[in-house]
This record gives structure tokens, C-alpha cells and sequence, in this order.
């Protein structure tokens, strides 16, 4: 089973930048989720799907899995670009 280590991006409903400076360790699901057909819910057989561990750094991340025997896939985050601009040069 492949887990995958990765920062999480910002969240689209806030302005700051919490809880993106951490690493998160998380597998890949193994199975199809399917619908329950009595209360219309959705499960899994995968319990390791469930399973999301958090870290302060990608080399720590990346040592948890090396000591435990995980095959990891980093993904690296998207870096925003600024466009530094003036009030002024709104009018221009």
C-alpha cells in the first residue's frame, strides 16, 4: 500500500495560511467505497483510508515511512507567486 506525503493548500474560505505548514502522511485507498443500500451511506473495507498522520516537516515524514517499511509518493507544493504592486498602480 502507497501512502502519500504532501502540505495541504490553504484554505479557499479564509485568508491566513493555517494548518499549511505542516506535512501529511496518507495512503492511497485500496478499495472502491459502496453505497449501503438500506441508508444510503458509503463505506469501505479499507480502514488504512482513514488513517491521516501529521508532521512539522517533510524529512520527518519521509523518516517515519523509511523506519516503518512504507513505500512513499512525495508531492510537492505549489508555491504562490506574488505580483508586488502599488496602490497606484491600480489608476495607471
Amino acid at each position: 500500500m502507497v501512502a502519500r506525503i504532501y502540505r495541504p493548500a490553504k484554505n479557499a474560505m479564509q485568508s491566513g495560511r493555517a494548518n499549511s505548514k505542516t506535512w501529511i502522511l496518507e495512503y492511497e485507498p485500496q478499495s472502491r467505497r459502496t453505497i449501503d443500500p438500506l441508508m444510503g451511506w458509503t463505506s469501505s473495507a479499507d480502514t488504512l483510508a482513514q488513517l491521516k498522520l501529521r508532521f512539522g516537516s517533510k524529512d520527518e515524514c519521509i523518516a517515519f515511512a523509511k523506519k516503518n517499511g512504507i513505500p512513499y509518493e512525495v508531492h510537492e507544493p505549489h508555491e504562490r507567486k506574488l505580483k508586488i504592486k502599488t496602490y497606484a498602480d491600480n489608476f495607471r
